[in-house]
């Protein structure tokens, strides 16, 4: 499946009624292990959240026969939907013996697992809390490097870690629909470098209308729907 989100009549993140309304409705469930004495850094939480999705699209287990597979296929075809709650302590532990893929950063640590029906929750996940994912970073991140992949967030938009995490992964989905064969690859053999950063406001409107993929988000949560959220700006797609 390849689409952008700007120009697609069936996007999955279109806020007004479409086919994939009529699907059955799924959402890819992502845990961040946030203990009180060592909370991550926002950006790295971000930045894991995003390689998180990517290594579940390219894993083996998620296309052709592979045992996500056919949850992999349902979930893309309806509403694209991210969640992500916290853990701590047991809870973390308990998460990490479910199925999924777990993703190490900097200081964050992510767990993504394979899609499941919106009322179909296993417990261990169901009972996580989607509050208190607010996260800071001790120190403000370094400017992008303007030659590899860069999530671009909306400057003008007050979202949660928890809310950013899945629009970084939403982005990163969008970009890796658009990239060819080769190109996945090679970001993935790459260790799916990227970056997560707020755009400058100054430019923002510029990567809107720059033919790059880019989110505009369902609101369901927090935000209006049809707000745009992340530019996926990868130097295969410029």
């Amino acid at each position: 499946m390849s689409e952008d989100a700007t120009s697609s009549d069936d996007s999955p993140f279109r806020s007004d009624p479409s086919a994939r309304d009529q699907a059955p409705q799924f959402v890819l469930p992502l845990v961040v292990r946030i203990e009180r004495d060592a909370p991550p850094a926002r950006t790295d939480a971000l930045e894991t959240a995003a390689r998180a999705v990517l290594l579940m699209l390219a894993d083996e287990r998620s296309v052709g026969e592979g045992e996500w597979a056919r949850a992999m296929r349902d979930w893309q075809d309806a509403r694209i939907r991210k969640v992500v709650r916290r853990a701590r302590g047991a809870e973390w532990r308990r998460a990490v013996a479910l199925p999924g893929i777990t993703v190490a950063g900097k200081s964050a640590e992510v767990r993504v697992f394979p899609p499941v029906p919106l009322d179909g929750w296993p417990k261990d996940l169901a009972r996580l809390q989607v509050s208190g994912t607010d996260l800071d970073d001790p120190e403000p991140p370094v400017a992008a490097d303007p030659s590899g992949p860069v999530l671009w967030l909306n400057p003008e938009l007050d979202m949660s870690a928890g809310k950013a995490m899945a629009q970084a992964g939403h982005g990163a989905q969008l970009a890796w629909w658009d990239l060819s064969q080769e190109e996945r690859a090679g970001w993935r053999d790459a260790g799916f470098p990227l970056a997560v950063r707020a755009a400058d406001p100054g430019r923002w409107g510029e990567l809107t209308t720059s033919g790059l993929p880019l989110v505009r988000d369902a609101g369901f949560t927090e935000i209006a729907p049809g707000s745009c959220t992340v530019v996926a700006d990868h130097p295969a797609l410029r």
